[in-house]
């Protein structure tokens, strides 16, 4: 398949022609990453115009329907992509691929976008943080997410990488009244400075190598080279790894994320979760399994390792926390671990699943942070397994839909979580590497613990552990935001109706990797 469109491509290496001077821009192709670009864009154009600003309700919702857009926008191509008189196609001579891959991480990533922006809505009024700034920055971070995922070429790759990063970085820190926003941003900016390093110093060792930054290209060309002692192809491969691995928080390349997600406003913590993360692994994924499957046997055992270092450093990792937040980060950490698990596979199965588990994982996340958004109350700094305590009794509701969301990322039956963990397991046997199913089974049982402190610090919650806690939430504190509400509902929704009818997504996920095979 990567043949055939790099033979389609005007002066490719595969007709012998020499490269095109001016790309062809199809912009049809692009329109779901427009959207979110021409978006944000307006937000703030609109900002600078209007002598009162931006209304509100007009910023959340506004970027919701952007965000609805850009998903609708990418219906009429997943048309075109499964139609067998159509197929995967590619824009701007050939450096950006549309297929299945990059339509289902469009919509992965546009339906994180529509969910805190609801988030966003109460959230910022709670905080006295008005303004714009909050959702351009978001938009113009999905939509360099949205650029990974359909990067075809390693320098388009990493334009997308910096585009979602700096506005990660700026929305870290964007709380200016509280110290932790300040110094999460910072961390977060000068580590993740570092990882875009390891990642640029690899991408340029791996062009020294092939001669081409094109993946389709580099495909061909280690495909008819045949597997060689390519030392400054494997440094290059070991140092993209290196800086996606940060990106994705895999261990050891995850020590900014306890500290990062406890210190960020709590909605830029559910958006870094599910569309960050997101846009680390389809990243990842494609590179690997589109450019480099030649030299599967050098990079699957580091994958694996990541893998196992992720299952148990992050299970392990939470057990000893006491905030939700920093709990939530380190299980993070574990389901990184599951997914890199779909990704040693190396096949379609564990394609399929990694990509699947990516979007449950983007709905359990974001409905867990909503909640703990609520909970925090003014301030953004109730959020110990302390101030959980009466929530059973205060807010049932809230209380129950967290459990559904903690349960979830547990793997219990009938939630979506379950299907997402046994789809990577399944694959990981499939490819006869049961033992990484196993360790995979005994991380979950681990983390089990850790999901469970959660649901006893709101319903079972003793007279020993009310000594020297804060006084519990009453009612009144903890107001139900409609906007917020909205958000929970709907990943409620999606975690539950996945968890009966796993096929709405896994039908898609299938299509997805035989398009991208």
């Amino acid at each position: 398949m990567i043949a055939t469109m790099l033979q389609a491509l005007p002066g490719s290496v595969a007709q012998g022609g020499s490269p095109a001077v001016t790309p062809e821009v199809a912009w049809g192709y692009l329109s779901p990453v427009l959207i979110m670009f021409g978006g944000a864009l307006v937000l703030l154009l609109l900002a600078a115009l209007l002598p009162g600003g931006v209304p509100r309700h007009v910023a959340s919702f506004g970027t919701a329907a952007i965000g609805l857009a850009s998903m609708a926008a990418g219906i009429p191509l997943w048309s075109m992509i499964v139609d067998p008189t159509g197929g995967p196609t590619s824009a701007v001579s050939g450096a950006v691929g549309v297929d299945g891959f990059s339509v289902f991480s469009y919509w992965v990533i546009a339906g994180a976008v529509v969910l805190v922006a609801l988030l966003f809505h109460s959230y910022l009024a709670r905080e006295g943080l008005e303004g714009v700034e909050p959702y351009a920055l978001m938009l113009f971070s999905a939509a360099g997410g949205m650029v990974m995922a359909s990067a075809n070429d390693l320098v388009v790759l990493f334009i997308g990488l910096e585009i979602l990063s700096l506005a990660a970085y700026t929305l870290a820190a964007m709380h200016r009244r509280r110290i932790g926003s300040l110094e999460a941003g910072l961390k977060y900016f000068i580590l993740g400075a570092a990882a875009s390093a390891f990642l640029l110093y690899g991408i340029a060792l791996m062009y020294g190598a092939t001669g081409t930054t094109n993946l389709g290209r580099m495909r061909l060309y280690l495909d008819g080279q045949g597997l060689t002692a390519d030392n400054l192809l494997l440094g290059g491969i070991a140092m993209f790894i290196v800086g996606m691995g940060f990106k994705v928080a895999a261990v050891p390349f995850h020590w900014w994320t306890p500290d990062v997600y406890q210190g960020s406003p709590t909605p830029v913590t559910a958006f870094m979760a599910s569309a960050i993360k997101t846009a680390g692994f389809v990243g990842l994924l494609r590179v690997l399994v589109v450019a480099l499957p030649a030299y599967r046997g050098d990079w699957r055992p580091v994958i694996e390792t990541l893998a196992l270092l992720s299952l148990f450093g992050g299970a392990l990792g939470a057990i000893v926390q006491t905030d939700v937040k920093r709990m939530l980060a380190y299980s993070s950490i574990n389901h990184a671990g599951f997914i890199l698990v779909g990704l040693a596979a190396a096949s379609d199965k564990g394609i399929s699943a990694a990509l699947f588990y990516l979007a449950i994982y983007s709905l359990m996340t974001i409905g867990a942070f909503a909640v703990v958004t609520i909970i925090s109350r003014e301030g953004d700094g109730h959020t110990s397994l302390a101030d959980l305590r009466g929530l059973s009794q205060t807010r049932p509701g809230l209380a129950m839909a967290l459990v559904v969301f903690v349960l979830a990322q547990a793997g219990v039956p009938f939630t979506g979580g379950f299907f997402a963990k046994f789809g990577v397991i399944a694959a990981a046997v499939d490819a006869n590497l049961w033992w990484m199913g196993v360790a995979a089974m005994l991380s979950a049982v681990i983390s089990a613990f850790v999901y469970l402190r959660i649901v006893g610090a709101m319903f079972w919650a003793s007279d020993d552990d009310a000594v020297d806690a804060p006084a519990p939430a009453t009612r009144s504190q903890l107001l139900l935001p409609r906007t917020a509400m909205i958000t929970i509902g709907l990943c409620l929704i999606g975690v539950v109706l996945t968890g009966v009818f796993p096929g709405l997504i896994t039908n898609l996920t299938r299509q997805a990797v035989v398009i991208l095979g």
